[in-house]
């Protein structure tokens, strides 16, 4: 009997295969001969197998992207950490396919083994508010390593989920450090002596101190501390949050960064505190644009100016949207549009009501904002060619909205970079050098960062963005950026 030298013979979990290597071909597992041929120990060697990389981890398949498994794979995950850090985008369009890029299925920087790049997706995706999707995400890598542990201990905490946490901590320690959380989770255990131990050890050897100490303390014991009134954090921790709402002096969210107007979907803090957390969200393109309508219309604004003005010449419209009657629905228009371009909610509009509109015979000013909610919405393309309007700034858009150069240039914004970007103006070479060397995703962020310098007004950035999207066969993206740029900036104008 014969085996393979360097056979299996255990593994755990798919981490290390071991191998016997079987001096002078002495078969070790024949059974007809027991006896060892040597002292000498057998020669152990330890290699790893083909495990899962949680940095790959994703929500959206390449198949439904269209993004290769190779999107990060060429970059360096201090460069990307960067990008992602630094972007602002303009205009919807970006933020909906940054949005997909974050939670796309692929490899990550070759050398990135600290998770750097999977780190900054998971931040990228809790400061835009998509703590879902970053939850989602998580449950995929797991949280075995300190750093996720971390980002999920957040997320858990700023949905008041802290028994999964301590749960875990409690089970494995090594998951965390940060000994605010080891006393917040004692406490909540039940261990209120080992957490006042652990506090005042913290407070003595100076790791624990200020405000995040004295909110311990009193957390601990409500009559303990200096006195003194605690000032609210401009930018609180989820822990911090949660310790506050249990001294009983909950943080409104308002002020607070976008992850926190999540906590107020539910409608538990009033109707008119959901209605602005659904509109920070949907404003940012992290909330669809159905569920903003559902809030909008769930009963009747007992009140006027403000949100609730919006809310009442939504509610209007919808009426007379479902009657049909086309002078009606031109009146109420006109009182709408306005109303959703002061909250910057015109693309969220136009997604709901952009294709209706159209089919609809309207004149003057509301057969204006028609068009543009149609070139506004997701089928601009199909509706841009139905456009009769002969005006300058029609065709010009319709141009664009059909990928095509236009023959004249309109009174818009941007109109010239962007009429340059679609008559076919090459991507940077700089940019076209880093995608030979395998660097898609990097130069997407690139011709993000560009595009963004270009609605601040750099004409020649803007046009090299357009150029790069439309390389990179990302036709979809520079058109509806392009549009909502010019047709956003336009509306901003006329205010």
């Amino acid at each position: 009997m014969t085996v393979d030298p360097c056979r299996v013979i255990s593994w755990t979990a798919g981490t290390f295969a071991l191998c016997v290597a079987v001096a002078g071909g002495t078969d070790l597992w024949a059974q007809d001969n027991p006896v060892a041929q040597s002292a000498t120990p057998p020669r152990v060697e330890a290699a790893p197998l083909a495990a899962p990389n949680p940095g790959a981890a994703g929500l959206l398949a390449p198949r439904v992207t269209g993004l290769p498994s190779t999107l990060w794979s060429g970059s360096d995950p201090a460069t990307l950490e960067g990008l992602i850090r630094a972007l602002d985008l303009p205009v919807p369009a970006l933020r909906a396919h940054m949005r997909v890029m974050m939670l796309a299925e692929a490899e990550p920087p070759v050398g990135d083994r600290d998770l750097a790049h999977l780190t900054a997706r998971l931040t990228w995706l809790e400061e835009q508010g998509l703590v879902e999707e970053a939850l989602a995400l998580l449950d995929i890598t797991g949280m075995q390593d300190p750093q996720l542990f971390a980002i999920w201990a957040d997320l858990a905490l700023l949905l008041g989920q802290s028994q999964p946490v301590c749960r875990a901590l409690a089970a494995q320690p090594r998951l965390s450090n940060d000994l605010s959380l080891r006393i917040f989770c004692a406490a909540r255990n039940g261990d209120w002596r080992r957490a006042a131990l652990v506090l005042h050890s913290a407070q003595t050897l100076g790791d624990l101190s200020g405000r995040r100490a004295e909110l311990l303390t009193r957390f601990l014991d409500p009559e303990a501390g200096n006195g003194g009134q605690l000032l609210p954090p401009v930018r609180p921790t989820p822990l911090e949050f949660r310790l506050f709402e249990a001294l009983g002096e909950p943080l409104p969210t308002a002020p607070l960064p976008l992850q926190y107007a999540v906590l107020d979907l539910s409608g538990d803090n009033g109707w008119r505190t959901q209605i602005q957390a659904a509109e920070r969200l949907a404003r940012a393109g992290s909330l669809p644009a159905n569920r903003l309508l559902g809030i909008y219309t769930l009963r009747q604004p007992a009140a006027s100016g403000g949100v609730w003005d919006r809310v009442d010449a939504l509610q209007g419209f919808e009426r007379a949207l479902g009657r049909g009657a086309p002078d009606t629905v031109a009146q109420e228009l006109q009182q709408v549009w306005p109303q959703m371009a002061s909250g910057r909610l015109l693309v969220p509009f136009a997604e709901l009501y952009g294709e209706r509109l159209a089919r609809l015979t309207l004149e003057g000013r509301a057969a204006g904002i028609a068009r543009r909610a149609g070139l506004l919405s997701p089928s601009y393309e199909s509706l841009a060619l139905g456009l009769t309007d002969d005006s300058a700034e029609t065709r010009f858009l319709s141009a664009i909205a059909q990928g095509q150069a236009p023959a004249n240039i309109a009174d818009l914004p941007h109109a010239q970079a962007v009429a340059d970007g679609f008559s076919g103006a090459p991507m940077p070479s700089v940019l076209r050098d880093q995608l030979a060397e395998g660097r898609l995703g990097e130069v997407i962020l690139r011709a993000m960062v560009l595009f963004a310098s270009g609605s601040a007004g750099n004409g020649q950035d803007l046009t090299d963005a357009i150029a790069s999207f439309r390389s990179l066969g990302l036709e979809d993206l520079a058109r509806r950026a392009a549009l909502e740029l010019m047709i956003l900036d336009a509306e901003r104008a006329r205010r």
